[in-house]
């Protein structure tokens, strides 16, 4: 499910924030899903709690968990997380689109490339 990678630059917890993430924005982790343990979690991937219960801690403030006092963590059926996702991806790409054309690729290059993308 996660796995962490030495090599990376950022912290721990930022890497386990980001993989979270994106499981629950894929749907892999569904609404009100429970998450795994701090404990259970930081065994498996032999790392401090503490590390864990930062990831959880981010991912709560982010809107992405909420914790239920002595039954754990689960996933937010908020979906407006998904929408906001998009709308971050968007201004990426329009600020990408921009530069693009400002370095003379054309937008039909553009729209080329976006439609060649496959999934």
């Amino acid at each position: 499910m996660i796995i962490i990678d030495y090599k990376d630059s950022r912290p721990i917890y930022e890497q386990i924030v980001e993989k979270f993430k994106t499981l629950i924005l894929k749907g892999a982790l569904q609404p009100d899903e429970q998450m795994p343990s701090v404990r259970n979690l930081a065994i498996e991937l032999s790392i401090n709690p503490n590390t864990i219960q930062k990831a959880y801690a981010e991912l709560e403030r982010q809107g992405f968990i909420y914790t239920v006092k002595g039954r754990g963590n689960f996933v937010s059926g908020d979906g407006r997380l998904v929408e906001e996702r998009k709308k971050e991806c968007l201004l990426k790409i329009l600020e990408l689109a921009k530069e693009a054309l400002e370095i003379g690729m054309s937008k039909l290059e553009l729209i080329t490339e976006i439609e060649s993308l496959q999934v």
